[in-house]
């Protein structure tokens, strides 16, 4: 009997054993795969993310005020021009009725004319006779200015549909389109020979060119709503071009819209950017960007990585690594985020180590 209980005694320790190892080995192993992780000095931005292009300022379309077809073009894309310099000779092209018509337009208000002097003349000679009221003298003379004025009329037309130039109280009209502005040529939509339907009060006319200033460039972006309510005019911005990877261009937030607009099921503002350091940076209009407008920026403040952050009832514990190896869960302060890193106003030290956990197996 005692030789059985003593056997039982002796396995028992043996299991016992065998488990106490197993479980200091599986806590050894656990403490190995725990990483350490040291808070350290650093910077931190919150910022808002604007989506957008560089254009410029304000484009120029050319158009004309004549009708006809491009003779010449003396400009092409790409090319800088001053104000004044041609950029296209516009043909007048009539049809043989329109130039018949005008035409004869002409000869009618040409006898129309002649008629309307000499019957004035007649008058004025019968007035200095006294043979007339000086009314009847006055009536004839203004029925001979506004016949004149029909004539100058007519004129003014035919030269437009003959030479496509004129000049039309005091302003010349020609078929020579001219820069009014110092630019580039961004778009030409038009070759020799194309038609041209000109500019009225009641059709938008052909666009010729498109032109811009290429030295006052800006983005125009949009920004997210949940971003916009903490935007003010005048924060500063750095831009990333797309196609210039390595470069970065500073800007000030001069508008954001006071209505938005849905973009691709999202409700987003749109916002402008005016470019204050370009540098060397030779920039292109139409080039896609992101700006970052930075609505606020800590230096020298002590930052962990916010995935070592665990809430429990809104209080926010990590896992410190003490000098004898164990750790203790310890309530922090936070501050600034920008979603990777997190300002630690209490609780830590600079150089202090905390334990990243290694992730959960999935079981």
């Amino acid at each position: 009997m005692v030789k059985k209980i003593l056997i039982i005694l002796m396995f028992v320790i043996v299991v016992g054993g065998s488990v106490t190892l197993l479980v200091m080995n599986l806590s050894a192993s656990k403490e190995v795969d725990a990483k350490t992780i040291a808070c350290t000095k650093g910077s931190i931005v919150d910022k808002a993310l604007a989506v957008g292009t560089i254009v410029p300022r304000e484009e120029i379309s050319v158009k004309s005020n004549i009708s006809g077809i491009v003779k010449t073009l003396h400009v092409d894309i790409g090319d800088l021009v001053k104000i004044g310099d041609p950029l296209i000779d516009i043909a007048p092209d009539p049809t043989p009725l329109e130039y018949a018509q005008a035409k004869r337009q002409v000869e009618i208000s040409e006898v129309g004319y002649e008629n309307a002097e000499r019957e004035m003349n007649r008058f004025k000679a019968l007035v200095e006779k006294k043979l007339i009221a000086a009314q009847e003298f006055e009536s004839a003379k203004a029925k001979c200015d506004e016949m004149r004025l029909r004539l100058s009329l007519a004129e003014e037309k035919f030269a437009l549909i003959e030479k496509g130039e004129t000049k039309i109280a005091g302003r010349v009209v020609e078929n020579v389109l001219k820069s009014s502005i110092d630019g580039m040529v961004l778009v030409r939509n038009v070759n020799v020979g194309d038609p041209v339907v000109p500019l009225t009060s009641y059709q938008s006319g052909t666009e010729l060119l498109v032109m811009a200033d290429m030295t006052n460039l800006m983005f125009k972006g949009r920004v997210d709503e949940i971003d916009v309510g903490k935007l003010v005019l005048g924060m500063p911005v750095e831009i990333k071009i797309g196609a210039l990877p390595s470069a970065k261009v500073e800007g000030l937030l001069k508008k954001v819209s006071p209505k938005a607009h849905q973009d691709q099921g999202s409700t987003v503002f749109n916002v402008e950017i005016d470019l204050i350091d370009v540098g060397d940076i030779e920039l292109r209009a139409g080039y896609s960007a992101n700006a970052d407008i930075i609505i606020t920026k800590k230096e020298d403040i002590l930052l962990i990585p916010e995935r070592l952050i665990e809430f429990v009832n809104d209080t926010a514990y990590v896992n410190i690594h003490d000098t004898l190896g164990t750790q203790n869960k310890t309530p922090i302060e936070t501050g600034l985020s920008d979603g990777i890193n997190i300002e630690v106003t209490e609780g830590l030290s600079d150089g202090q180590l905390l334990v990243e956990l290694p992730p959960k197996q999935i079981e």
